[in-house]
């Protein structure tokens, strides 16, 4: 079984055109070495400041959570993140998306306190959610003393077990954010679905989370004796990321694949997608640096900046998928040169239309529903190994 021709395939299998033409993955050979750069750095224009759509309730009050103001953290930190006028895309459905994004918050909403951010965040997510599945069944639980949520589609086709982080920035995100998207996605992959509700920051700093989702993924694997596929989104797909560089250190079995959806994986803020998309609708440069301060992870850690990770040889095959107009693109694009110069499996995705988050807009954008699609069938391909 492989992937629609929508994804490139990269390390151990053939080579093709990137979706987007613009930025061609023909420099990645079929062995797998990389013969030169095929990432972009743009540095023009000079534009400070945060993003506003769609990450509002995931720019928690700058007081309650790190004691002083994001301006304030860059400037310390001598940070400057430059980019031409804000870079925008031009699909209708998408558009649309981000308007509602734009439109769903009070004036004031950085003001209010972090749960109720986190409830905007919640509302907002549930805003673009569908009716589940038929047959499917969810329920609630608890690993260890981690809750989670366990979703069973009404036919199972596969005994490998599906462990879904959320996104949020590390600092919103909940069983409830991610819920009809969990729960089409164990539909798809006729897969039981494990979702980690992990400690947030800034109550909890890291290692919380990675902690949280690695016992829970222990528990998967020690308990069924099954295949683990490990998805996230964002926060999540870093989440996602590190735990396959750490079963991989610890020498755990049963990782059967990643499928990283647009991930934070430790790059540079001064160059390539960080300074071409620093100001890009609904996730800027400064956001991601926002909550790197907040998480407080050790930087190049290879469990919190999977990129930075020493060795990777035998790490589990990966689908990996970026948006064009986000900031965290090239970390995706890094990520799968250096696992297909490792030899690792790689299946590339690239979103032309696309903005961060855009997993929300999979029933309203052309864009997000191709896109989202092609995840499921990544996650339906490990599951079926």
């Amino acid at each position: 079984m492989i992937l629609s021709a929508a994804w490139v395939a990269i390390g151990t299998l053939t080579i093709a055109d990137c979706v987007t033409p613009d930025y061609r993955l023909a420099d990645i050979g079929c062995s797998g070495q990389a013969r030169g750069s095929v990432f972009s750095d743009r540095l023009a224009g000079d534009t400070k400041g945060r993003g506003k759509t769609g990450v509002v309730a995931e720019r928690v009050h700058d007081e309650v959570l790190a004691g002083r103001r994001l301006d304030s953290i860059l400037r310390a930190r001598g940070r400057i993140f430059m980019s031409t006028a804000r870079p925008m895309p031009t699909e209708e459905g998408i558009l649309e998306f981000l308007e509602i994004c734009e439109g769903f918050y009070p004036p004031d909403a950085v003001e209010a306190s972090i749960q109720q951010q986190r409830q905007w965040y919640d509302a907002l997510c549930a805003r673009f959610d569908h009716l589940l599945p038929q047959g499917l069944v969810y329920a609630d639980g608890m690993v260890l003393r981690i809750p989670i949520r366990r979703y069973r589609p009404r036919t199972i086709t596969t005994s490998t077990v599906l462990l879904y982080l959320h996104g949020g920035g590390f600092v919103v995100g909940s069983l409830e954010s991610h819920h009809s998207i969990c729960a089409e996605i164990a539909d798809f992959a006729g897969a039981e679905l494990v979702s980690v509700d992990y400690r947030l920051a800034p109550e909890c700093r890291w290692p919380a989370q990675s902690e949280d989702c690695f016992l829970v993924l222990k528990h998967l694997l020690s308990s069924t004796g099954a295949k683990v596929v490990l998805i996230g989104d964002s926060a999540g797909a870093n989440l996602a990321a590190g735990l396959a560089v750490r079963a991989l250190q610890e020498d755990l079995p049963g990782v059967a694949g990643q499928v990283l959806i647009y991930p934070a994986l430790g790059g540079d803020l001064q160059t390539g997608s960080y300074v071409e998309m620093a100001n890009a609708p609904g996730l800027t440069t400064a956001d991601v640096a926002y909550y790197r301060d907040v998480v407080e992870a050790p930087p190049r850690d290879p469990v919190a900046e999977p990129l930075h990770a020493a060795s990777i040889n035998g790490l589990a095959p990966a689908c990996i998928t970026v948006a064009h107009f986000d900031p965290l693109r090239d970390d995706g694009r890094t990520y799968a040169a250096r696992l297909a110069a490792a030899g690792i499996e790689v299946w590339f995705r690239e979103e032309p239309q696309m903005v961060h988050a855009w997993l929300r807009a999979r029933h309203m954008s052309e864009g997000a529903r191709e896109g989202f699609r092609a995840v499921r069938e990544a996650v339906r391909l490990f599951a079926s190994r």
